[in-house]
């Protein structure tokens, strides 16, 4: 039974999702239906705890749930630092600007094979832009963002969610090693766009291509 008192705060993503009885990974529960209305009461890390109308909850990965929009933003106020993509943006091209200009003392014999294998492993970088659409390689968090010009938005993770809270922001975030997701996390393959009104081109299929 609905309670009337209900306020979700999120819509689950087209394509469903996991739930675990906490967060860990450890104990898979029921998945949660496409577009099912929740609302978040508590988070660790990447982990949300969605509440369902029906007063039954569980701990999902937070960063797929799509957020309800409640009203417009004043005019003139500054986009969120959580929706803004110029930061992901500019560390993006930070870190490819690095990688060419490795590239150019390889090519120049100031840089040996070995020393440039070294300097660039760990290196992720990834953007994709058709139009209007951009999708950027969020290297810290290990997830593909989307973004319509405006706003910034997770659209496929690569890797499970961690408890671990979220590390302060730097001018030059450090590249993310290699890692997948732990058992009974999300599979990236099986991630989708997290926009349900229409269809649009997918991310790149291999996580950290330069593009």
């Amino acid at each position: 039974m609905t309670s009337p008192d209900f306020r979700p705060s999120h819509v689950v993503p087209a394509g469903g999702m996991a739930t675990w009885s906490a967060p860990d990974a450890a104990v898979p529960l029921a998945p949660l239906d496409p577009l099912l209305p929740v609302r978040v009461v508590d988070r660790r890390g990447d982990w949300a705890l969605a509440l369902c109308s029906n007063g039954w909850s569980a701990w999902v990965d937070g960063r797929l749930l799509l957020s309800v929009p409640h009203g417009p933003p004043a005019a003139g106020r500054p986009a969120a630092g959580t929706s803004d993509p110029r930061p992901l943006l500019g560390a993006v091209e930070g870190e490819l600007g690095r990688y060419r200009r490795m590239i150019e003392e390889l090519a120049a014999g100031r840089l040996d094979g070995e020393s440039f294998g070294q300097r660039t492993r760990g290196m992720r970088v990834g953007v994709v832009v058709d139009g209007e659409a951009v999708w950027l390689y969020d290297a810290r968090h290990e997830r593909w963002c989307y973004c319509d010009g405006f706003t910034l938005e997770t659209y496929a993770v690569a890797s499970g969610p961690s408890a671990a809270p979220e590390p302060s922001a730097s001018p030059e975030p450090s590249a993310a090693p290699e890692s997948s997701a732990p058992p009974g996390g999300p599979d990236p393959a099986g991630t989708r766009g997290i926009r349900p009104d229409g269809p649009r081109p997918g991310p790149p299929t291999r996580t950290g291509d330069v593009r």
